[in-house]
């Protein structure tokens, strides 16, 4: 095949939908005619297509979105319905699928797509790695979103979670064990555990958080409860990271500290 945007020649798999050029990076399909290349019945192409074609044509438009590299973070464009890829960078394997499950599971998971976990599913994994997901079951290992995490849950969550906005519902009663790391997180329903937020924390009416949080701001309607330790300001730093790092600062600078009598004072 060759690659349409810089004319690379490479070998592909003859079913293949969907490549990524070895030269360019850049994503392109093998059965999509070059560009510059006519028609042969042009009768054909001036006739004028029927409403629910035309349509159909643009619901199945081959759509492109970027992921990035698990290993060396390089960013490149995939077709939508591809399932899996691999770097143009480093060549790594870049898992695409959705996962959703409704048992028990407890292999690891690190994919580019998103993960739904049911109310009857069991997520035993020591490590998800996805986009965004969705937290209906029961949750045992550790879970981080790239993107959004919504949890409609009742129950406890031994693991560490993190995501760039999370979203507690209306109906869910949690216990988070570890610290959880987000950007934004909106609690609307029942949440005991620590934040960590780099943004805000936002209680929505009838939502109840019991625990300490540090973030750059926090909001609570009216008819939300609060109840633990509160810092605003910088979210990477709480007192218990803080006193570490006191200490060894005083057990260095003790030997700096001249004794008395070790050394004549000059004369005045």
């Amino acid at each position: 095949m060759e690659c349409p945007h810089c004319g690379f020649k490479q070998m592909e798999y003859v079913a293949a939908k969907s490549t990524i050029c070895r030269q360019c990076g850049r994503s392109f399909s093998p059965s999509a005619p070059k560009p510059g290349l006519k028609l042969k019945d042009h009768a054909a192409a001036t006739e004028e297509l029927p409403l629910h074609r035309k349509l159909e044509g643009i619901w199945n438009r081959q759509r492109n979105r970027v992921v990035s590299c698990f290993e060396c973070k390089r960013k490149h464009e995939v077709s939508d319905q591809a399932t899996s890829t691999n770097c143009p960078g480093c060549s790594a394997h870049i898992d695409l699928r959705d996962y959703k499950i409704t048992t028990s599971f407890s292999r690891t998971i690190r994919t580019r797509g998103d993960v739904h976990l049911t109310s009857k599913g069991d997520l035993s994994s020591t490590s998800v790695i996805c986009t965004s997901a969705i937290i209906e079951g029961k949750l045992r290992g550790n879970l981080e979103c790239e993107d959004s995490m919504t949890i409609n849950l009742v129950g406890k969550i031994p693991g560490r979670i993190g995501a760039q906005h999370m979203t507690v519902e209306r109906k869910s009663d949690i216990q988070c064990f570890r610290r959880v790391r987000v950007m934004n997180i909106d609690i609307k329903g029942r949440m005991s555990g620590e934040i960590v937020a780099t943004g805000s924390v936002t209680i929505h009416k009838n939502g109840t958080l019991d625990g300490n949080v540090t973030a750059k701001s926090i909001a609570i309607e009216k008819g939300g409860i609060f109840s633990g330790q509160l810092v605003i300001g910088q979210a990477g730093l709480t007192q218990g990271e803080l006193l570490p790092e006191a200490k060894a600062t005083e057990k260095k600078t003790e030997p700096d500290v001249p004794l008395a009598g070790t050394q004549p004072l000059p004369a005045t």
